[in-house]
């Protein structure tokens, strides 16, 4: 016989270890955009596309973030990265914008006020 130890009499030993189980294989799967973050990504590159400022990107889904780089051509480096981080979610935001220097242009919680970056227009002053 067995001696399962004091307080698991009637409990099944396997319903613990599934939920350790699950998060085990849920982080091991890459980030990734979902539908309607990459149908807001994508409408902002079909506007600068038709403005003839990018012209390539590519994606990018890895095990701590998701990055969109916009490129002017596919031989340069990107212009821009469009980041989601989901650990700085709780803090500064999971979305930003980098330049192709590296600087974190803009950074938020939301992805349409982060895109709002590319919509400024230079002003005559």
């Amino acid at each position: 016989m067995t001696d399962r130890g004091a307080g698991t009499e009637g409990r099944d030993e396997s319903a613990i270890l599934i939920p350790f189980q699950a998060r085990r294989e849920r982080s091991d799967m890459p980030v990734t955009f979902n539908r309607r973050e990459l149908d807001q990504i994508l409408r902002l590159y079909g506007q600068m596309v038709a403005a003839n400022e990018w012209r390539d990107y590519a994606i990018d889904h890895l095990s701590d973030r998701a990055v969109f780089s916009v490129f002017r051509r596919a031989s340069e480096t990107p212009l821009f990265q469009i980041v989601k981080d989901p650990r700085l979610a709780r803090k500064q935001g999971a979305y930003s914008v980098i330049a192709a220097t590296g600087l974190i242009l803009k950074r938020g919680h939301e992805l349409a006020r982060v895109l709002g970056f590319f919509d400024r227009k230079l002003k005559v002053v």
